[in-house]
C-alpha cells in the first residue's frame, strides 16, 4: 500500500480505506453517473484500483478510480474531490500517485472522458484524442434510470 501526505490529508491506494457509501453519495449525483446503484459501484470497485483522499479524521473526501489490464491500458474514471475540500491539491496528488503507481508503469495508452477538467489532465500529459475517427463508443447514459 502506498500513502502520502498533502497538508492535513492522506492520499492512499489502500482498498480497505475506501468508503463505499461516501463514494456512492457523490457518484450517484455526479453528471457522469446520475442514479448509479450502490451494487453497481460495489461491483465496479472489485475490478478497479482506487486512490482515495482522506481528511484528518479519516473521512473519504475524494477518489480516482482506475480500470486497467496492468499491461497495456488504463481508463481513468470517477475522479472527484468533495466541493468543500477542493483547492488543496488533492486531485493532483491522487493523479500523481496513479501515474507513478508501480502497477501502472509501461502502459501504452491511458484514456479518460471529462466535461470540465481538461486543464487538470493536461498537466499529466493527456491530450485530445489524436485520431478521433478511430475511436468508437457504445454509450447508454440512461442505464441507471431505466433499471429502477
Amino acid at each position: 500500500m502506498r500513502e502520502l501526505q498533502v497538508g492535513s490529508y492522506t492520499i492512499s491506494d489502500d482498498p480497505a480505506r475506501l468508503h463505499l457509501r461516501a463514494m456512492h453519495a457523490y457518484l450517484s449525483r455526479a453528471y457522469w453517473s446520475p442514479g448509479l446503484p450502490l451494487e453497481v459501484l460495489e461491483r465496479a470497485l472489485r475490478s478497479s484500483l482506487c486512490i482515495g483522499a482522506y481528511d484528518r479524521a479519516g473521512a473519504q473526501v475524494g477518489v480516482v478510480r482506475l480500470v486497467s489490464d496492468y499491461a497495456t491500458y488504463c481508463y481513468v474514471c470517477d475522479v472527484y474531490v468533495l466541493e468543500e475540500h477542493r483547492g488543496q491539491g488533492l486531485s493532483k496528488a491522487m493523479l500523481g500517485m496513479a501515474m507513478d503507481h508501480p502497477l501502472l508503469q509501461g502502459l501504452r495508452r491511458w484514456s479518460l472522458v471529462t466535461a470540465d477538467a481538461h486543464g487538470l489532465y493536461r498537466q499529466f500529459g493527456f491530450t485530445p484524442v489524436a485520431q478521433p475517427e478511430r475511436h468508437m463508443e457504445r454509450l447508454n447514459p440512461e442505464i441507471y434510470r431505466s433499471k429502477r
